[in-house]
Protein backbone atom coordinates (compact mmCIF):
# COMPACT_ATOMS: atom_id res chain seq x y z
CA UNK A 1 0.00 0.00 0.00
CA UNK A 2 1.24 3.49 -0.83
CA UNK A 3 2.10 5.66 2.17
CA UNK A 4 1.24 8.77 0.13
CA UNK A 5 -1.06 8.81 -2.87
CA UNK A 6 -2.48 11.48 -5.20
CA UNK A 7 -5.24 10.76 -7.71
CA UNK A 8 -6.37 13.18 -10.42
CA UNK A 9 -4.89 16.14 -8.59
CA UNK A 10 -5.30 19.58 -10.12
CA UNK A 11 -4.56 23.09 -8.88
CA UNK A 12 -5.47 26.42 -10.37
CA UNK A 13 -4.46 29.99 -9.68
CA UNK A 14 -7.38 32.10 -10.84
CA UNK A 15 -8.66 30.71 -14.15
CA UNK A 16 -5.32 29.02 -15.00
CA UNK A 17 -4.73 25.37 -14.14
CA UNK A 18 -1.10 25.02 -13.02
CA UNK A 19 -1.39 21.30 -12.21
CA UNK A 20 -3.49 18.96 -14.31
CA UNK A 21 -4.74 15.46 -13.39
CA UNK A 22 -1.63 14.26 -11.56
CA UNK A 23 -1.51 10.68 -10.30
CA UNK A 24 1.25 9.77 -7.85
CA UNK A 25 2.02 7.07 -5.32
CA UNK A 26 4.89 6.71 -2.88
CA UNK A 27 5.81 3.43 -1.24
CA UNK A 28 7.08 3.16 2.33
CA UNK A 29 10.80 3.91 2.37
CA UNK A 30 10.87 4.88 -1.31
CA UNK A 31 12.78 7.94 -2.56
CA UNK A 32 11.23 9.82 -5.49
CA UNK A 33 12.55 12.93 -7.24
CA UNK A 34 10.27 15.45 -8.94
CA UNK A 35 12.54 16.83 -11.63
CA UNK A 36 11.84 19.76 -13.90
CA UNK A 37 12.56 23.41 -14.72
CA UNK A 38 11.52 26.34 -12.55
CA UNK A 39 7.83 27.14 -12.87
CA UNK A 40 6.71 23.68 -13.96
CA UNK A 41 4.62 23.08 -10.82
CA UNK A 42 6.99 20.98 -8.69
CA UNK A 43 6.79 23.06 -5.52
CA UNK A 44 3.05 23.61 -5.92
CA UNK A 45 2.57 19.84 -6.03
CA UNK A 46 4.89 19.33 -3.05
CA UNK A 47 2.85 21.86 -1.04
CA UNK A 48 -0.29 19.87 -1.81
CA UNK A 49 1.37 16.61 -0.74
CA UNK A 50 2.43 18.28 2.50
CA UNK A 51 -1.00 19.66 3.32
CA UNK A 52 0.17 23.26 3.02
CA UNK A 53 -2.42 23.88 0.30
CA UNK A 54 -5.50 22.07 -0.97
CA UNK A 55 -6.11 20.78 -4.49
CA UNK A 56 -8.92 22.14 -6.62
CA UNK A 57 -9.46 18.66 -8.09
CA UNK A 58 -8.59 15.13 -7.07
CA UNK A 59 -7.64 13.46 -3.80
CA UNK A 60 -4.49 13.11 -1.65
CA UNK A 61 -4.18 10.32 0.94
CA UNK A 62 -1.56 9.92 3.66
CA UNK A 63 -1.64 6.40 5.10
CA UNK A 64 -5.17 6.17 3.74
CA UNK A 65 -6.33 9.41 5.39
CA UNK A 66 -7.66 12.21 3.17
CA UNK A 67 -5.39 15.26 3.42
CA UNK A 68 -7.61 17.25 1.08
CA UNK A 69 -10.61 16.81 3.43
CA UNK A 70 -8.83 17.19 6.77
CA UNK A 71 -9.59 20.08 9.09
CA UNK A 72 -6.84 22.68 9.63
CA UNK A 73 -6.24 21.28 13.13
CA UNK A 74 -5.86 17.74 11.81
CA UNK A 75 -3.53 18.91 9.04
CA UNK A 76 -1.34 20.65 11.62
CA UNK A 77 -1.22 17.45 13.66
CA UNK A 78 -0.25 15.37 10.63
CA UNK A 79 2.48 17.82 9.64
CA UNK A 80 3.94 17.58 13.12
CA UNK A 81 3.81 13.81 13.43
CA UNK A 82 3.68 12.15 9.99
CA UNK A 83 5.27 14.62 7.58
CA UNK A 84 8.70 16.23 7.72
CA UNK A 85 9.82 19.09 5.48
CA UNK A 86 13.24 20.38 4.43
CA UNK A 87 13.29 23.79 2.74
CA UNK A 88 15.85 25.40 0.46
CA UNK A 89 16.51 28.24 2.91
CA UNK A 90 16.79 26.14 6.11
CA UNK A 91 14.21 28.07 8.21
CA UNK A 92 16.00 27.48 11.48
CA UNK A 93 14.82 29.65 14.38
CA UNK A 94 17.70 32.12 14.91
CA UNK A 95 17.15 32.50 18.67
CA UNK A 96 17.48 28.76 19.30
CA UNK A 97 20.67 26.72 19.25
CA UNK A 98 21.10 23.85 16.79
CA UNK A 99 20.08 21.40 19.50
CA UNK A 100 17.06 23.49 20.53
CA UNK A 101 15.90 23.66 16.90
CA UNK A 102 15.91 19.85 16.90
CA UNK A 103 14.02 19.69 20.17
CA UNK A 104 11.23 22.07 19.16
CA UNK A 105 9.04 19.72 17.05
CA UNK A 106 9.25 17.04 19.73
CA UNK A 107 8.25 19.51 22.43
CA UNK A 108 5.24 20.45 20.32
CA UNK A 109 4.34 16.74 20.28
CA UNK A 110 4.78 16.67 24.09
CA UNK A 111 7.36 13.90 24.10
CA UNK A 112 8.83 13.15 27.56
CA UNK A 113 11.95 15.19 28.31
CA UNK A 114 14.27 12.19 28.53
CA UNK A 115 13.04 10.88 25.19
CA UNK A 116 13.54 14.29 23.57
CA UNK A 117 17.10 14.51 24.85
CA UNK A 118 17.97 11.02 23.70
CA UNK A 119 16.45 11.47 20.24
CA UNK A 120 18.15 14.82 19.64
CA UNK A 121 21.51 13.55 20.82
CA UNK A 122 21.15 10.61 18.42
CA UNK A 123 20.31 12.87 15.47
CA UNK A 124 22.91 15.56 16.11
CA UNK A 125 25.54 12.80 16.08
CA UNK A 126 24.03 11.26 12.95
CA UNK A 127 24.44 14.52 11.01
CA UNK A 128 28.00 15.01 12.29
CA UNK A 129 27.33 18.10 14.40
CA UNK A 130 27.68 16.92 18.00
CA UNK A 131 30.41 19.51 18.56
CA UNK A 132 28.14 22.26 17.19
CA UNK A 133 25.00 21.41 19.19
CA UNK A 134 25.11 24.67 21.19
CA UNK A 135 25.91 26.91 18.21
CA UNK A 136 23.41 29.51 17.02
CA UNK A 137 22.26 29.27 13.40
CA UNK A 138 24.22 32.44 12.56
CA UNK A 139 27.39 30.63 13.65
CA UNK A 140 26.79 27.69 11.29
CA UNK A 141 27.71 27.35 7.63
CA UNK A 142 24.98 26.81 5.04
CA UNK A 143 25.76 23.11 4.86
CA UNK A 144 25.65 22.80 8.66
CA UNK A 145 22.32 24.62 8.83
CA UNK A 146 20.84 22.29 6.25
CA UNK A 147 22.09 19.26 8.14
CA UNK A 148 20.33 20.57 11.26
CA UNK A 149 17.20 21.14 9.15
CA UNK A 150 17.31 17.55 7.87
CA UNK A 151 17.69 16.21 11.40
CA UNK A 152 14.83 18.41 12.63
CA UNK A 153 12.55 17.20 9.82
CA UNK A 154 13.24 13.57 10.79
CA UNK A 155 13.04 14.08 14.56
CA UNK A 156 9.51 12.70 14.98
CA UNK A 157 10.21 9.76 12.65
CA UNK A 158 7.77 10.90 9.94
CA UNK A 159 6.37 8.49 7.38
CA UNK A 160 7.25 10.95 4.61
CA UNK A 161 10.00 13.54 4.25
CA UNK A 162 9.37 16.32 1.71
CA UNK A 163 12.42 18.22 0.47
CA UNK A 164 12.11 21.35 -1.68
CA UNK A 165 15.39 22.04 -3.54
CA UNK A 166 17.39 21.04 -0.43
CA UNK A 167 20.74 21.81 -2.10
CA UNK A 168 19.64 24.90 -4.01
CA UNK A 169 21.30 27.31 -1.57
CA UNK A 170 24.52 25.35 -1.07
CA UNK A 171 27.87 25.06 -2.82
CA UNK A 172 28.62 21.82 -4.65
CA UNK A 173 30.53 20.08 -1.86
CA UNK A 174 27.98 20.99 0.83
CA UNK A 175 25.14 19.98 -1.48
CA UNK A 176 26.65 16.57 -2.15
CA UNK A 177 27.09 16.02 1.60
CA UNK A 178 23.45 16.92 2.28
CA UNK A 179 22.23 14.60 -0.48
CA UNK A 180 24.25 11.70 0.90
CA UNK A 181 22.83 12.45 4.34
CA UNK A 182 19.26 12.52 3.02
CA UNK A 183 19.69 9.11 1.40
CA UNK A 184 21.44 7.62 4.42
CA UNK A 185 19.06 8.92 7.08
CA UNK A 186 15.80 8.23 5.25
CA UNK A 187 17.06 4.69 4.64
CA UNK A 188 17.96 4.28 8.31
CA UNK A 189 14.79 5.89 9.66
CA UNK A 190 12.47 4.14 7.20
CA UNK A 191 11.00 7.42 5.96
CA UNK A 192 9.94 7.83 2.34
CA UNK A 193 11.31 10.88 0.51
CA UNK A 194 9.82 13.18 -2.12
CA UNK A 195 12.43 15.64 -3.34
CA UNK A 196 11.83 18.57 -5.68
CA UNK A 197 14.88 19.45 -7.74
CA UNK A 198 16.02 20.76 -11.12
CA UNK A 199 19.32 18.88 -10.78
CA UNK A 200 19.90 15.52 -12.46
CA UNK A 201 22.74 14.88 -9.99
CA UNK A 202 20.50 15.48 -6.98
CA UNK A 203 17.82 13.21 -8.43
CA UNK A 204 20.43 10.46 -8.55
CA UNK A 205 19.95 9.57 -4.87
CA UNK A 206 16.34 8.55 -5.57
CA UNK A 207 14.92 5.20 -6.58
CA UNK A 208 12.58 6.82 -9.09
CA UNK A 209 12.48 10.10 -11.03
CA UNK A 210 9.28 11.78 -12.25
CA UNK A 211 9.82 14.55 -14.78
CA UNK A 212 7.44 17.47 -14.80
CA UNK A 213 6.64 20.07 -17.44
CA UNK A 214 3.77 22.58 -17.55
CA UNK A 215 1.98 21.02 -14.61
CA UNK A 216 2.05 17.45 -15.90
CA UNK A 217 4.22 14.37 -15.54
CA UNK A 218 5.95 13.45 -18.78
Amino acid sequence: MAVLQATGVGKRFGPRWVLRSLDFDLGAGERVALLGPSGCGKTTFLNLLGGLDRPDAGAILLDGESLHLATPARLADLRRSRLGTVFQFFHLIPTLTAEENLELPLRMLKWPEARIRARCAELIRAVGLASRAQAWPAELSGGEMQRVAVARALAARPAVLLADEPTGNLDRASGEAVLSLLAELTEREGSALVMVTHSEAAAGICHRVLRMEDGRFL
